[in-house]
C-alpha cells in the first residue's frame, strides 16, 4: 500500500508545483494544515477519501486526472508528466477556442523538431 501512498502524494506536488501553489496555498485552499499536506506529499500519512477529495477539489483536478499515468516510471517519463501537468495547470480559465489555438501552436512546434 505505501506505493500506491507515495505515488498519490508525488502526483498532488507535480500537479500542486505545475500549478505554482506552495504546500501553504493548498493547504489553505484545502482546509488542511500545510504539515499535513506535506506528510501527504512524501507518503508519509494514510489519509481518508474526505481529504484526498479536499485536495482534489483545491487542485481543481479528477481523480482520473490525478492516477493519469503509470506508477512505474522511467524517469524520462517523469520529465514529460511534469510538463503535461504544467500544459494542463496553463489551461485553465481558457476558453476552448483558447485551449484549441494552443493544441494547433503545439502541433506547428511539434512539426519544427521533426
Amino acid at each position: 500500500m505505501a506505493e500506491l501512498r507515495n505515488f498519490i502524494g508525488n502526483r498532488i506536488r507535480a500537479i500542486r508545483n505545475a500549478k505554482g501553489l506552495t504546500q501553504q496555498n493548498l493547504a489553505d485552499m484545502s482546509g488542511l494544515d500545510y504539515r499535513y499536506i506535506g506528510a501527504i506529499e512524501r507518503g508519509e500519512r494514510n489519509f481518508s477519501i474526505d481529504t484526498l477529495e479536499k485536495v482534489l477539489s483545491a487542485l481543481k483536478i479528477s481523480l482520473n486526472e490525478l492516477a493519469y499515468s503509470d506508477i512505474e516510471q522511467s524517469e524520462t517519463d517523469s520529465v514529460r508528466w511534469e510538463a503535461i501537468d504544467q500544459f494542463i495547470a496553463s489551461t485553465e480559465g481558457l476558453t476552448d477556442e483558447q485551449i484549441e489555438i494552443l493544441r494547433r501552436v503545439n502541433q506547428e512546434v511539434l512539426r519544427a523538431f521533426r
